[in-house]
This record gives C-alpha cells, structure tokens and sequence, in this order.
C-alpha cells in the first residue's frame, strides 16, 4: 500500500487527504521510505530532511482532524533542487565549497509552497551552480536515470525529475536556464514547465532585467502542474517581470478541456543542420497525429533562426564568470574541470560581443512573436540527439564529448541534444515537455510545446489534452 501511495497524483492526494482517507503523516512515512530504499541506486537526493517532514506531517494531520481550512497542497510531500534557498535546510548548490550552506530564509516560490501546506522532503541533486544538461558534481557523484542505472537523469534539475518518476514525491521544484527542467522531464517520462517570464517570481536573481534562469515545477501530470503553478504563481516585490501579471486559474486551465478544433499549431523537426534520430523523429510524427485528432491544424515551419546555442552560450557564460570567477580562483580544486572550463570560456567573450549576444536575444523574440502570430502554439522535440536508439545518454557522458547519432560521432552535446530548449529561455515564452511514448530500449521520448507569451493557462489546456490522448500515466520505472 505505501508504494502505492507513493505514485497517486497530488491532485488525488488532495482530495483523500481532505476527506480522511489519506493520513500525511502515513502518506509523508510512505515516501521518505521509499527515497531511503532508493537513494542509493539513483542518488537524486543531497538532502532528505526526514525528522522535519514528519513534524509537518503531524500538524497537518492535526489540522485536518481539527476540521481547519486547509491549503492547496496540505499535507502532499514535494522536493526542492538543491539551487533553490530552503529556510534552515542546506542549499549546496551543487558545489564542494558550498556543503555547509544553510539559508536563514525560503525562496519566494518555496515559501508559497509551504504556505498552502507542502511539506519539504528533501533536496534534490544538481550539478554545480545548475551547470550543464547532465547531473553529477565532485560533492555528490553522479544521478542515474529513473528508468536505466546505465543512463544519465539529465540536468541540470536530473535529481528533480528522478525524484518525480520514480515515485519519491509528486511534486518537485526544480530551475531551467536553458533547459534545465524540460532536459530531464523528457530523459525521466515526466511533465516539465519553463513558464513564461515573470509568472513565477525569482527572488534568486542577481540580473533582474536580463535573467533567463526560472524557478519551475516538474510533476508527473499536466494537472499537477497547475496545481504548483497556482501556488508558485503571483507578483512578488523581488523580481520586476512578475509586477502586475495576471494570475489565472491554472488548476481549471490543466483539465483536459474541448478540443482543437480552431487552433493552429506550427510544427518543426529539428533547425537547419541538426538531424534527428529516426526514433525520435517517429514518436514526434506520432505526436503531431494526436494533435489533428483533437482537431488542430498543422503547419510546419523552418526553423531558419533556431541554432542559437552561441548566442545563449556568450550570455550565460558571462554571467556565470560575473557570479564566479573569484569562487573559481579560490576553490578550483574542489570544483569539477567542465565548470571550470565553462566559467573560463567566458573570459575571451568582449563587451561588445556581450551586446550583440543580447540584440540577437531580441531578435529571437521577435522571429518566435512573429511565428505565434501566425499560430496558437509551436511543436517540437524536446530532445533530438538520443544516442543511437537511446533516449537518454550514458551515464558517463560528458559535456564536453561527443554525441552519437546512427553511428556518426557529433561534436557540442548542447546544439545536437537539445537545440530547442535554450531559444524560450532567451525570449520568455512558455515551454513544456510532455511524456509521448518510449524508444525501443524502454526510456522515454519528450515532446515540446510552446505557448504564447504569457499563454501558460492555453499551454496547460492543450498539454492536459494531449496527455489525455495517450495512455502513459500508468507506466512508471519499477523499483
């Protein structure tokens, strides 16, 4: 029975939990159980905070049996990658130097958490500082993937997504700054959200104006997704993007809802130059086959435009030596040689070529308003490159190897696995990967969709469709 609780919904659990079939303090038991049993294969935690989990289980049991008003999430676990601040909880970052940080207050979307009765379980695992698209560091080795021990989780938010599919905790907060959140949700099967700028405020942000990093949710439904998006959602002081944006009913918006009947949608494969894998490319047919049976029209575009991984690289590596050259100079010997490789990158990129960087930021923006002038939504592999059949990489690869694809050998992981995650974070609009089927070796394919600028609520409509089209919520790894 526990196991079994362990993968109920959290919009489920909701419900049981208010009505009395469901105890948190049983519920919160049942999980930290099993990330104790499976930590030591999958490794997708630094920190569990079990002593403190259950008190907050037991006080939300008491309120339930006291017949008080309850919040949102009361008394459903969830997790929190290790980059996000935790009140009392040490935030590592991922990072040797930092293995004894502990923050003495909540990240605002932490805090609205806990707010609406969430109970944090415990940190999950990232790379240093949310470095690159695979999740391993000198503190804590090297986060396998839920479905294959021989695969990587992806990254940066791979703990994250692990934790989530593997039945740990429902819900987990995780960050994407060029595909953080969608990289692993679609190596691990589940539902991952880069939400448009400013609906999730970032109260971690040291460039207010430029920052393309978000806070976001990885869950195992659409629906749960808008359950954290509610919570996590609103303006906040902190952080200028989220100032008067509305907040929609996003709980209402992530139930599959009509059709597509009227909704147009622009599809692409892949930019000019960057081939796919033939397996990947058959379950993204399969997916835009979906999408006309719910009646949407398709169209396909160029994808002239896309292959913006120099430019995202100039931006973010600059900041990344901004934040931390001097940590660099004075702890590289308990760093990793790929940071250190990357903060360095940054120091041949000029001033000049910085700005340029950010006018072809804009640029972006314009090309992708341009297209969802012409459609509702864009559509198109969240991942690629899978090597050879494989959906997900080997557990050993590094970032700065090379990538294999029908036996040819490719240079640069980030261009050839995942040229379409990186251009949303750059322009703003809200990016989700689905779960859309498994390659032939079992591991899952992901499949992106893209919304208008602040059309998260009609982005969650239609993934809830889709999700509603296969038959997947049932197929978990079995640990």
């Amino acid at each position: 029975m526990s196991d079994a609780l362990c993968f109920l919904s959290a919009a489920e659990l909701q419900g049981r939990i208010a009505r009395k079939e469901i105890s948190p303090v049983e519920l919160t038991q049942a999980v930290l159980e099993r990330a104790a049993r499976l930590q030591p294969e999958l490794n997708c935690f630094i920190t569990l905070c079990a002593d403190a989990a259950m008190d907050s289980a037991r006080e939300a049991e008491q309120a339930v049996m006291a017949g008080k008003p309850l919040g949102l999430l009361h008394g459903i676990p969830f997790t929190a990658k290790d980059i996000v601040n935790t009140k009392g909880v040490r935030t590592t970052f991922g990072a040797a130097p930092y293995r004894d940080n502990v923050p003495d207050h909540d990240a605002v979307a932490i805090a609205r958490l806990r707010e609406q009765g969430a109970i944090l379980i415990g940190k999950t695992t990232t790379p240093e500082f949310g470095s690159k698209c695979l999740t391993d560091s000198p503190l804590f080795g090297r986060t396998r993937n839920a479905w294959s021990r021989e695969r990587t989780s992806g990254g940066s938010s791979g703990g994250a997504a692990v934790a989530v599919a593997s039945g740990i905790a429902p819900l987990a907060v995780a960050t994407d700054g060029g595909g953080s959140t969608r990289i692993p949700a679609a190596c691990n099967g589940v539902v991952g959200i880069k939400q448009s700028n400013g609906v999730i405020p970032h109260s971690q942000a040291q460039d207010l104006f430029g920052n393309q990093t978000y806070v976001t949710p990885t869950t195992r439904t659409v629906a749960d997704t808008g359950l954290m998006l509610q919570v996590m959602a609103g303006e906040h002081a902190c952080d200028p993007w989220s100032i008067a944006v509305p907040k929609p009913d996003y709980v209402s918006a992530a139930r599959a809802q009509g059709d597509l009947r009227g909704r147009r949608i622009l599809y692409c494969l892949a930019p000019p130059g960057r081939p796919v894998s033939a397996e990947v490319a058959r379950a993204f047919e399969a997916s835009l086959s979906r999408l006309a049976d719910l009646g949407a029209e398709l169209e396909p575009f160029s994808g002239e435009g896309f292959d913006v991984e120099p430019i995202w690289r100039a931006i973010n590596h600059t900041v990344w030596r901004a934040r931390f050259a001097t940590i660099a100079e004075e702890h590289g010997d308990a760093l990793s040689a790929t940071f250190l490789r990357q903060v360095a990158s940054a120091a041949q990129v000029s001033g000049v070529e910085y700005q340029q960087a950010m006018f072809d930021r804009s640029k972006l923006f314009q090309r992708v308003q341009a297209l969802l002038q012409r459609a509702d939504l864009l559509a198109m592999p969240t991942l690629t490159r899978p090597t050879l059949t494989r959906t997900a990489l080997p557990i050993g690869q590094d970032l700065f190897g090379t990538i294999d694809i029908d036996g040819e050998a490719l240079e640069n992981v980030r261009a050839h696995w995942f040229p379409w995650t990186m251009p949303f974070n750059m322009t703003g609009h809200p990016a989700i990967s689905l779960p859309c089927g498994f390659g032939s070796d079992g591991l899952p394919i992901g499949f992106q969709l893209v919304g208008q600028f602040r059309g998260d609520a009609e982005l969650l409509r239609v993934s809830a469709l889709f999700e509603a089209a296969h038959d997947l919520l049932g197929q978990w790894p079995q640990a």
